[in-house]
């Protein structure tokens, strides 16, 4: 689909220079003298450089809708990580690093939705929230109630958040992947 450099928002993701590009930032500039123009900061989805461009109204440019797919997370093997397609069944492996920091957040039978374009997988989406256990935390101090406090906590699965002072050790939480912190209490 060919959009119109004016036309370009945050998200689209685009095929500029001969690789994959998502707009992060566009700004709509129109200057004294000349024409309008749109000052977009563009991300490399594959290696994740960053570029920014100036996109005329009248240029056009090739938007790519991105092939998004569900996978049901089965198991992690050295590096790797296997997934397997629920439509199909066939088996997907990607590498640790290729997910990044959140692969810890990965549980057996967890569904991810996996985006893909011509066949290649890009990125990895988690659910928003998952639930974990809290194994190590520092008891309460007395007095130390007030808002806004908090102390370190360690999860059953490695990964340190701050939580609010009334969570203990053994105590389940639910957790904002995409920002690495204490949403609630899990009930």
């Amino acid at each position: 689909m060919k959009l119109n450099g004016n036309e370009i928002r945050p998200g689209n993701v685009i095929l500029h220079k001969d690789n994959l590009w998502v707009a992060v930032k566009v700004q709509s500039v129109k200057p004294g003298k000349g024409g309008a123009f749109a000052q977009v900061e563009l991300k490399d989805i594959v290696n994740g450089t960053k570029l920014n461009e100036r996109f005329r109204a009248a240029e056009t440019v090739e938007r790519v809708s991105l092939e998004q797919k569900e996978f049901q997370f089965l198991y992690e093997q050295g590096d790797d990580l296997v997934f397997m397609d629920m439509t199909s069944y066939e088996q997907l492996e990607l590498q640790k690093d290729f997910v990044g920091d959140r692969a810890s957040f990965l549980q057996d039978g967890m569904m991810v939705e996996v985006e893909s374009y011509e066949g290649k997988p890009l990125g990895v989406q988690l659910p928003q929230f998952v639930t974990l256990e809290v194994k190590e935390t520092e008891p309460v101090v007395k007095g130390q109630t007030a808002a806004n406090s908090f102390k370190p906590a360690i999860l059953e699965n490695g990964v340190k958040v701050m939580v609010p002072p009334f969570v203990g050790e053994g105590e389940k939480i639910i957790v904002d992947t995409n920002e690495v912190t204490y949403s609630k209490r899990a009930d």
